[in-house]
């Protein structure tokens, strides 16, 4: 294939909007696989002698794989992936030779090892047309042509699995669909921010990342960053997160503004590393919400988000809070034992601040303990916010964690701190969150150290 074939054209928002529309009302997005699905899969593989076969289905950040035959796999981003070029195509893709080194499309083919050859991908459709996802067979051999006739036989699977589409939508007639619930949460909202303006403001790249300096408390030297998302919106500026995150996550749209806030903090990190390769020792870490956290296929997501990238796995760190891990501690231990697996830094943020952190917590391979500004706050008021912190420190340094304090404000908390022996911490007192190009200026500060600070008035 050309490379100029592997480029994808602008999707227009109003067809992505109705292509979304279409999978919610057939109820795919988010759930599990289903056996219908996995005998279409194998069906191709005998068919075609294929080394893996997928069937995935996309939203606005991601494919998702409702089966797959082969190579396990759930997830991959949706940019520069072989949908996009599906869908901007408006029909099949193939290729009989994709060179191995080539990231274009990494998304969708590299799997664990990165020598796939050919492959083939149709789209799958719905009633009206709407490309909602793809079904893919790839084998790991180069040269392999398929012809004319084996997409037609690819293409007559695919418009089986879009049969089982119609017939869903057809059991769904008399039920809302989720479409539905997001105008009626948009109709009792009323006032700004509505749904509409958040999806427009994805559409539109309005979000932007701050980031926050993590600093070694005894030399000031910057050693991480907190990854921090604002709505830089046209007319009304820069919007904090708790005017929009809320409205996210009962709109469902938390999953595709927080997979593009990890996918730009890892394109981030690369540039920072490409500017000066003493950066590569930064840790930059990125707040995971609870829908993401939760849902199946989140390791495959950040090991490929990683290979898209380009960076090593220290330079990553993943923070959650404790209320994502409660509802089910069985499935969070799993998937935090997939993430460990990947090498990225795991962080507890906003410890001490859930009802069940100490019974939970050595049960979970977390790295760092992050303090919550509240109890670093209270520090000053007397010894029992004191021995607070102190406990925390010390169960962390027992469990062979690092700690790191948030909301350092004033000069004291900060002397404390260090006599309690807490070796990093962030807050204004240092940085407040700032754009990646501040960040820059002061990466290229000698040796990171940031230089003597005064105590900054602070207003949330």
């Amino acid at each position: 294939m050309p490379q100029a074939a592997l480029e994808t054209t602008p999707i227009c928002r109003q067809k992505e909007d109705a292509r979304l529309a279409a999978l919610a009302s057939v109820g795919i997005m988010d759930t599990e696989g289903e056996r219908c699905y996995d005998a279409i899969t194998e069906l191709a593989a005998e068919c075609f002698g294929a080394d893996v076969v997928l069937l995935g289905f996309a939203d606005r950040s991601r494919v998702w794989f409702k089966s797959s035959w082969g190579d396990v796999l759930r997830e991959m981003p949706r940019q520069n992936s072989l949908f996009d070029l599906v869908l901007a195509a408006d029909g099949p893709v193939c290729s009989s030779d994709i060179p191995q080194d080539d990231r274009s499309l990494a998304g969708i083919l590299l799997f664990q090892r990165a020598e796939v050859a050919s492959f083939a991908s149709v789209p799958v459709r719905n009633s009206c047309g709407r490309i909602l996802g793809e079904l893919v067979v790839v084998h790991r051999r180069c040269g392999m042509e398929f012809s004319r006739s084996q997409v037609r036989k690819l293409e007559g699977l695919a418009e089986i699995v879009s049969n089982l589409l119609e017939l869903r939508r057809m059991k769904k007639t008399f039920s809302v669909p989720g479409a539905r619930r997001a105008r009626h949460l948009e109709d009792a909202i009323g006032a700004f921010p509505r749904c509409q303006d958040l999806r427009r403001a994805l559409d539109e790249r309005q979000f932007v990342l701050y980031y926050q300096p993590e600093v070694d408390l005894s030399t000031r030297r910057i050693v991480g960053l907190e990854a921090l998302i604002r709505w830089e919106h046209p007319v009304r500026g820069l919007l904090p997160p708790m005017d929009f995150i809320p409205l996210a996550e009962e709109c469902g749209l938390i999953l595709p503004i927080g997979d593009w806030g990890l996918s730009e903090a890892c394109s981030q990190i690369k540039r920072w590393t490409q500017a000066d390769c003493r950066n590569g020792s930064l840790r930059v870490c990125v707040n995971l919400s609870a829908r993401q956290f939760s849902r199946d296929g989140l390791a495959d997501h950040v090991r490929a988000l990683m290979l898209q990238s380009g960076i090593s796995s220290h330079q990553l760190g993943l923070e959650m809070t404790e209320s994502s891990l409660i509802p089910n501690l069985r499935t969070a231990q799993d998937v935090l034992a997939s993430l460990r697996g990947l090498g990225v830094s795991l962080l507890m943020d906003d410890f001490g601040t859930g009802y069940s952190s100490l019974n939970n917590l050595h049960s979970f391979p977390f790295d760092v303990l992050k303090i919550d500004r509240s109890f670093v706050d209270r520090m000053t008021d007397g010894d029992q916010a004191m021995q607070i912190v102190r406990t925390i420190i010390e169960l962390a340094r027992v469990l062979n964690m690092d700690v790191v304090a948030e909301g350092i404000e004033t000069h004291q908390q900060y002397r404390l701190l260090r006599q309690l022996g807490c070796r990093y911490g962030q807050g204004y007192l240092f940085a407040r969150p700032m754009s990646a190009d501040a960040i820059g200026e002061l990466l290229r500060l000698p040796g990171r150290v940031l230089p003597e600070f005064e105590m900054l008035a602070v207003a949330d």
